[in-house]
């Protein structure tokens, strides 16, 4: 205790001095309305700094949530959008019944395995029979077309992606409905090959490529890419470069897509073949 108390006389100087050099500045902000602003002015940014960091964070954290519940509405729309729906034209029905004339069906899934750099491609989803999910489904994202649904578990489906050489589908030129075959030539992972355009057909680079509508897998009008580059083809057709509209190595949120009409077209086309 003497120690402290000769330590305390040695210092008291350096302990006054403080004191004083405290209270003079308490006195200064107290009576120095610019002093004053100035303070409170650093002491709102150094707490708006905070703040907007700490927000930036929380908002960082939540962008896994923010992108599940943004998929899950995209599908709703997409689901509830007009041109989804058949067009019934028959006079009989009288109840209005969204249901029954609704074509397709959408169902959200997220990729859990993704390929692009071999000869044929394959995605995995979380979603599987106990989903709705059946093999022959298409898969396609906010951006385009992804694939076909290829096996199928309770909880998991394999997809063909259009990056695989087995892949094929029917697709046209938007501005003018011609159509043809389109399909991946192995290369490029962000460009397919569209054939049997003819050459009479109006074409330019920059030209919207879209499903045809003919197969009964795909809806009419859902998104590939965009003509990149043609040239002519065995005399009579062209040769087409898609610039695919989805990047398959950012590809996350996906849809498959039912078709109500699918086993009542296919049952009848089959009998044309008997």
């Amino acid at each position: 205790m003497r120690s402290l108390l000769d330590f305390l006389l040695r210092i008291h100087f350096l302990i006054l001095f403080i004191l004083i050099e405290v209270f003079s500045i308490i006195l200064l902000v107290n009576n120095n309305h610019f002093q004053q602003a100035k303070d409170v002015n650093m002491s709102r940014k150094i707490s708006g700094r905070y703040y907007a960091r700490t927000a930036n964070l929380k908002q960082y954290f939540s962008l896994a949530e923010q992108n599940r519940k943004l998929a899950e509405e995209n599908t709703m729309l997409m689901s509830i959008l007009e041109s989804k729906y058949r067009i019934d034209r028959h006079e009989i029905i009288s109840i209005y019944d969204t249901i029954h004339n609704q074509q397709y069906t959408y169902t959200p899934a997220q990729i859990i395995n993704n390929s692009i750099n071999n000869r044929h491609n394959y995605l995995t989803l979380n979603k599987g029979s106990l989903h709705g999910i059946k093999p022959e489904m298409a898969v396609v994202s906010q951006d385009g077309v992804v694939g076909i649904v290829r096996g199928v578990s309770k909880n998991y489906s394999t997809v063909i992606s259009m990056l695989n050489l087995d892949y094929k589908i029917s697709a046209k030129v938007k501005k003018n409905q011609y159509f043809g075959s389109l399909s991946w030539d192995g290369g490029n992972y962000r460009t397919v090959i569209l054939n049997e355009i003819p050459l009479h057909a109006d074409i330019q680079v920059g030209d919207t490529i879209v499903t045809s509508g003919f197969s009964s897998i795909y809806p009419e009008g859902v998104m590939i890419g965009t003509i990149k580059d043609f040239e002519e083809k065995a005399g009579s057709f062209y040769e087409i470069e898609v610039a695919l509209s989805v990047d398959f190595k950012r590809l996350y949120h996906v849809d498959v897509v039912g078709n109500f009409l699918r086993e009542e077209r296919l049952i009848l086309e089959e009998k044309l073949e008997e």
